[in-house]
């Protein structure tokens, strides 16, 4: 699977869409995501909503997530609503929103 990285040293302002690719983001996004899998990592930021298979979360979101298999580190900082099919939280992880979890 093909990877869109976005840098530690970088800001995208406005949407990404890479449906058949995986998006890290090690920067900072202004804007919603939509791809096959998404991973924000510690350094990550993103304003905005995130849509994909696969969302893990290690940095900050700030907005929506809406994928099948949710998995929020210890250092995951989400203020957000969370829908999800399956979710993955390792101790430490901070969330403020409203969390839907539906099941397989």
């Amino acid at each position: 699977m093909a990877q869109a990285i976005i840098s530690q040293d970088l800001t995208i302002e406005g949407d990404l869409v890479a449906k058949d690719s995986a998006v890290i983001v090690n920067g900072q996004v202004k804007g919603n995501i939509t791809a096959k899998s998404i991973e924000i990592s510690a350094t990550g930021q993103v304003t905005g909503a995130l849509t994909a298979e696969a969302v893990t979360i290690s940095g900050t979101i700030s907005g929506r997530v809406t994928c099948t298999d949710l998995t929020l580190s210890a250092s995951a900082r989400v203020q957000a609503d969370l829908t999800a099919e399956s979710l993955t939280s390792s101790k430490g992880a901070r969330v403020s929103g409203r969390v839907e979890i539906a099941g397989r």
